[in-house]
């Protein structure tokens, strides 16, 4: 996001805790901060800056532990801190990156929109919930995004492991997941991004974000990611779930697994009509990201035989 604004002509200072490994920009100006664990002093990072793009925060996938005080420490508290010093310093628009979770657990048996009722179902999005409910009250103009899981290199956690399986030479019993699950393209997460700032209809809203259409059921997520290699045999086979599925249990821990095997279908038809326009559906985003994996791995010297999605990779922002 860093890079796509800094093309896009913004001055952009980014707050981080520490300096990225792929450095930014030239002309961006980076701020460290504490961790957000802790309390900070926002005003000084905030003085001249007159939009917020909040993008921090934590997820469950690392496979650590985590207590719903820690989760409300990073999400509720320290977003409600930037927030109100936000309206302080006189900023004109604070973008919270929020995520579905804040709306709903792992699963759905209908396609969500704005208008389904707020249900977290842990405390990573309890904590998000109410964190988009302090952007509300600090009295700053808002807007609240809610991603669903956003593929694209450089991806970790769930994902990362999903492509990785997909990717691998193994042939894979899958072609009796017929669940189908949103994701979002980091282009497609970027345009949005890009959208709201300079969108009048976007100010005092919600959106819940993700790749535009019906999402294809997860077969055929895995099937294009092995076409996107030039694979002609995907390997793709038919056995029943129940022969595998404890195995996948324990391979994906489990939660994991449940978030895979289920229904999560996100309808962005309101960010849409609003004059939101993707650059990809997610087949031809998990195409295009395959194509940036192997052109990433293939720039590394020895040359790899695969893509090594636990290798650190250059992050688009």
């Amino acid at each position: 996001m860093v890079e796509a604004l800094a093309g896009d002509g913004y001055a952009v200072r980014a707050a981080v805790r520490r300096p990225p490994a792929v450095p930014f920009p030239a002309g961006v100006e980076v701020m460290q901060h504490r961790d957000l664990a802790h309390a900070i002093n926002w005003l000084p990072l905030l003085k001249a800056v007159e939009i917020v793009v909040h993008l921090a925060g934590v997820e469950t996938d690392d496979g650590r532990e985590r207590s719903a005080d820690y989760y409300d420490r990073i999400h509720r508290r320290a977003t409600a801190r930037l927030a109100s010093a936000a309206a302080r310093s006189g900023v004109r628009q604070f973008v919270y990156v929020s995520s579905i979770r804040a709306q709903n657990g792992p699963v759905a048996d209908h396609a969500l929109t704005e208008r389904d009722a707020d249900a977290p179902t842990d405390a990573l999005g309890r904590s998000k919930l109410a964190a988009e409910a302090a952007v509300r009250s600090a009295g700053v103009p808002f807007t609240i995004l809610r991603p669903v899981p956003i593929y694209g290199p450089g991806m970790k956690g769930g994902i990362a492991r999903l492509f990785r399986a997909a990717l691998s030479r193994w042939p894979l019993p899958a072609k009796d997941f017929l669940n189908r699950r949103s994701f979002l393209g980091i282009d497609n997460f970027v345009s949005a991004l890009r959208f709201v700032l300079v969108a009048p209809a976007a100010r005092g809203q919600t959106f819940v974000v993700a790749d535009p259409g019906i999402p294809p059921a997860l077969c055929d997520v895995i099937l294009t990611l092995r076409q996107a290699q030039g694979r002609r045999r995907p390997l793709i086979m038919r056995v029943p779930k129940v022969y595998f599925e404890i195995a996948l249990y324990m391979t994906l821990h489990g939660d994991e697994w449940r978030r895979l095997s289920g229904n999560l279908r996100v309808n962005p038809a309101k960010l849409l009509a609003a004059g939101w326009r993707p650059v990809y559906d997610t087949r031809a985003g998990l195409t295009m990201t395959v194509q940036k994996i192997e052109a990433l791995a293939r720039s590394v010297t020895p040359p790899v035989a695969s893509p090594a999605l636990d290798r650190p990779q250059p992050k688009l922002g």
